[in-house]
């Protein structure tokens, strides 16, 4: 079983349960004016693991099924399973946690402010695998198959719509973040997908 469907797999069974655990959902939340006050930094990585709804849960597992599974092999393909793994987790969790400090530092004087789900993890994992495969199709319920990197900037796209309409307690700034961190450490990670990412490009508009 690869590690991203364990961490779907872990993902959701904690969101049905904190739907029914109140205090869970209120512990594990991100809550910004909390961890300022009593350090509560657990939040930064356990509101990856809760999710608001069905659609919200669903939208953000199978997004990550579908680009996750190919950075989790790519870096397994480089640098062997254990390392790979490391590395991945390193995309996923990093995600997590670095797409809510802009959020933390903007928020943490609010009490009303919460957010959760796993949109920052989600996002470096998209941008992971952009990276290395711009032009590879996705395709959507075996029926809308497009480029990896028209995907990513949809979805960038639903989370800047999102997030303007706010109040749904998803932190959708956090897409953003997590694109960037998961783009910009993958690069660092293995700076020769740079130049093959422009070179891919290239080829899609010319030939695509």
């Amino acid at each position: 079983m690869s590690v991203t469907v364990i961490l779907i797999i872990i993902t959701v069974g904690i969101s049905l349960y904190a739907w029914k655990n109140h205090e869970l959902m209120q512990n594990w939340i991100f809550h910004p004016y909390s961890v300022a006050r009593d350090n509560s930094w657990h939040r930064f990585l356990t509101s990856g693991f809760l999710h608001a709804d069905y659609t919200h849960l669903f939208f953000n597992m199978f997004t990550l099924y579908f680009f996750g599974t190919a950075v989790e092999r790519t870096f397994g393909a480089i640098f062997g399973d254990t390392t790979g793994i490391l590395i991945y987790m390193l995309i996923y969790l990093g995600g997590i946690i670095v797409s809510d400090i802009p959020t933390y530092l903007k928020h943490r004087n609010e009490p009303a402010y919460r957010a959760l789900g796993a949109s920052g993890g989600v996002a470096s994992v998209v941008f992971s695998s952009i990276l290395f495969y711009p032009t590879q199709d996705i395709c959507l319920y075996a029926i809308l198959c497009i480029p990896g990197f028209i995907l990513g900037i949809l979805y960038l796209m639903y989370s800047y719509f999102q997030g303007k309409r706010m109040g749904d307690n998803i932190n959708h700034d956090a897409h953003l973040y997590g694109a960037v961190y998961g783009m910009v450490i993958s690069l660092a990670i293995v700076p020769s997908a740079g130049p093959l990412f422009i070179e891919q490009i290239g080829s899609w508009r010319l030939f695509g």
